[in-house]
């Protein structure tokens, strides 16, 4: 059964509410995500490997919400009110963790309230897709996340440092309340859309992917491919640099600092491409990049060429981090579920990141094995797009051949 949507002009994108709207998410999440563990430890007394079951649980939770949340929205063409309940879950969710006191029940509201939680973001991307938004728009909100996490982390190791862990929670619930109030005044805005008709509102973004259902499959198994490189190497960089390369580990740290500094523009840039070429095309260049990036730092022998590599790291980011997200909007036409199942690639890609980590010590080439191992899985990537991109070429003209019903 094939449902029209409304028409895009009763969903108004202000130019205010929603970069502010990316802002505060991005925030929110970049003060959880890095805190979490040490929350955990801190505040429960969680042993590292107690630490890593609730993690994984947790994450567990955040999957299976990323798939019902927005299956809900894409029934009810509303992805606004998911948005304002992500919202009201995550002060509910630090106002619990401020009093619970036994990891036990910890867990119980990670998973209950946590999970569901952080599905606000992935709705304001299915909001923006669903109003129409091109998908320049769309990745220049992506940068706008990665402002948020550009100052996000240190901020809370900041907030931590100065006032302890229990000063993160009250940190991360005013963010909650200010994504509740942009959330409602979006909502205000929709409603009166409704009422006024509106025509001036941009046209909706008509861009589809005719991938079918093989092409989304091969798109997807490649992006848990690179979205579990991308993890494998954020991660491993500061343990790789002291232990292998011989530098200090600040240099870990610096390297990551560029990048992250870099992926702000760089997503700026490939979003305007958007407008001029395929997504399948550019995130064939970031898959390049990525290649020539994990082979580099491989052999890296210095703090200067890892530095210098970082604007690789930072395209190839730009193509799975924004191009990705608005492939996953045009070849699924549902925005919910789009943009869920992008989102989820990344969280099994992070699983798949452990055995990348550990076959860094099973083999004679040591931890550079890692990175010549998310070399070769970024071009196992990179040949399945491109048999995705020949497949959505072979269906185009046998459906246009086809027969009208």
């Amino acid at each position: 059964m094939t449902t029209t949507p409304p028409d895009p002009r009763t969903f108004p994108l202000n130019r205010f509410l929603v970069p502010t709207s990316a802002l505060m998410w991005g925030l929110q999440i970049a003060f959880l995500s890095p805190s979490l563990a040490l929350i955990l430890s801190t505040l429960y007394g969680a042993t590292t490997a107690e630490i890593g079951w609730v993690l994984a649980i947790y994450n567990v939770s955040g999957f299976i919400a990323s798939l019902v949340v927005p299956a809900w929205a894409d029934r009810h063409l509303d992805y606004l009110r998911p948005m304002l309940l992500s919202g009201a879950l995550t002060l509910l969710l630090v106002l619990v963790l401020a009093v619970v006191t036994t990891l036990p029940l910890v867990t119980i509201v990670l998973v209950v309230v946590g999970g569901p939680a952080g599905v606000g973001i992935s709705m304001l991307f299915a909001h923006l897709r669903h109003a129409g938004a091109r998908p320049s728009q769309i990745v220049d909100t992506r940068a706008i996340v990665s402002v948020a996490w550009v100052a996000g982390p240190p901020m809370a190791t900041l907030i931590i440092g100065w006032f302890g862990p229990r000063a993160i929670l009250l940190a991360i619930g005013l963010v909650a309340l200010a994504n509740i109030a942009t959330t409602m005044l979006m909502i205000r805005g929709h409603r009166a859309a409704l009422s006024a008709d509106d025509p001036s509102t941009p046209a909706p973004a008509d861009e589809e992917l005719p991938l079918g259902k093989i092409g989304v499959v091969l798109v997807t198994a490649a992006f848990v491919l690179l979205q579990a490189t991308n993890a494998t190497s954020m991660s491993f960089l500061a343990v790789y640099v002291p232990q292998t390369v011989g530098i200090d580990v600040v240099w870990a740290g610096v390297a990551l600092g560029v990048a992250a500094g870099l992926e702000v523009p760089a997503l700026m840039i490939v979003g305007r491409l958007t407008e001029r070429y395929s997504s399948l095309g550019l995130i064939v260049t970031s898959c390049l990049a990525g290649i020539v990036y994990y082979l580099g730092v491989a052999a890296v022998t210095g703090p200067f060429l890892l530095i210098a590599l970082q604007v690789l790291n930072a395209w190839c980011f730009a193509g799975i981090g924004g191009v990705g997200l608005t492939l996953f909007q045009q070849m699924i036409p549902r925005p919910g579920l789009s943009t869920g199942l992008y989102m989820n690639t990344r969280r099994v890609g992070a699983v798949l990141s452990g055995p990348l980590i550990v076959l860094g010590g099973a083999t004679v080439l040591g931890q550079r094995a890692t990175f010549f191992a998310c070399a070769l899985l970024t071009l196992v990537g990179l040949l399945i797009i491109g048999a995705a991109g020949r497949h959505s070429t072979s269906r185009a003209p046998a459906e246009s051949a086809a027969p009208a019903r």
